[in-house]
Order: C-alpha cells, then structure tokens, then sequence
C-alpha cells in the first residue's frame, strides 16, 4: 500500500449469468462487471477514478470489517 494512495473496499458478487460485479461501498454507484477477475479489477480500478474526478475522493473511508452471510427463512 503506498502512503496517500487512497485504498477502496470492493465487493465482488457473480450473477445469475455467470457475470463478475464489483461494487465500491464508499463510492455509491461506482461498480462495473466483467468476466474475469483480471478484467474486473482492471475494471474498477478505472471507474473509482472516473467517480473520484466527478464527484470528488470521499472524505474519509469505512474500515472493512468483514463479511457475513446471514439465512433468513422466507
């Protein structure tokens, strides 16, 4: 990690087509897909930027904690 260089959480789901998406959660609507992993990142590396020239770095970034799935009975 290189000091000052802002680092982003990414999400990465697969859908119900085989499709790889990735999703900021700091940055609402910064998210992309692809179809590799490589790809992918490449991906979202490019619209963090994109989000962060329009809408500007967000001024300060959630600490990840971690993920956990939960079942909920229908």
């Amino acid at each position: 990690m290189n000091q000052g260089v802002p680092t982003f959480n990414v999400v990465i789901e697969r859908d119900e087509e085989g499709w790889l998406v990735a999703s900021v959660p700091e940055l609402p609507g910064c998210h992309t897909q692809a179809r590799t992993q490589d790809e992918l990142l490449q991906r979202i590396k490019e619209a963090i930027q994109l989000h962060i020239e329009v809408h500007g770095a967000p001024e300060k970034l959630s600490e990840f904690i971690g993920v956990q799935r939960v079942e909920v009975p229908a």
